[in-house]
């Protein structure tokens, strides 16, 4: 059972007052249905939050989930990072980091990264990526890494320890830009739902 890791802790400050996480998919908050989403994957997820109170864990409500309140993810994602690596046992050998604001990811790309590990066995991290090679998620990462996600202070994330790694990379290229394809402004928002009317809602 490889854990998947979520990092959720972040204020959505490009929303203007609107919370990313929450603007629904097909009728489900976006972090409950990646959250459900990795469920059937794996038994053990792993959700980066803010302190409570806080309307994420409502979203949360009724799933087996594990929560990990970041006291300090004000500071900056790397903080976010460091608590979902830091909770990791001894005996776990990989884990998944997941972006919670990655709407098009689905079930089978989770799978074809994990599925990725038997099929290069000597890489360190395997990732989702774009149809012309841009690194993306999920990211599938060893246990020999795990001790430099722990070290990220500030608002930085992985991409510098996965750029020292070189050939120790491998990409899973999807069909499209889903791996990237992040939403983090109320325009890039309404932009997707325009380009995907079976979407409903309006950003709140």
């Amino acid at each position: 059972m490889i854990p998947i890791l979520i990092p959720a802790a972040g204020a959505s400050s490009r929303m203007r007052g609107a919370d990313k996480l929450l603007q629904e998919v097909d009728g489900v908050a976006l972090l409950r249905r990646q959250a459900m989403m990795a469920r059937t994957v794996s038994a053990d997820v792993r959700i980066g939050l803010p302190p409570r109170p806080h309307s994420r864990y409502d979203a949360l409500a009724g799933l087996e989930v594990t929560p990990i309140p970041v006291p300090d993810a004000g500071d900056g994602f790397g903080h976010t990072l460091r608590a979902l690596f830091g909770s990791l046992e001894g005996g776990v050998n990989h884990a998944m980091l997941l972006l919670p604001d990655l709407p098009d990811i689905a079930e089978g790309d989770l799978r074809a990264v994990f599925g990725a590990r038997s099929a290069v066995p000597d890489a360190l991290i395997w990732r989702g990526a774009t149809p012309d090679g841009q690194g993306g998620h999920p990211i599938l990462i060893n246990r020999a890494v795990f001790a430099d996600f722990q070290q990220i202070k500030g608002d930085g994330g992985g991409r510098a320890i996965i750029r020292t790694l070189g050939d120790r990379v491998h990409h899973v290229a999807f069909g499209d830009d889903r791996a990237r394809r992040d939403l983090d402004t109320p325009e890039a928002w309404a932009a997707w739902r325009a380009a995907r009317p079976s979407t409903s809602g309006d950003p709140r």
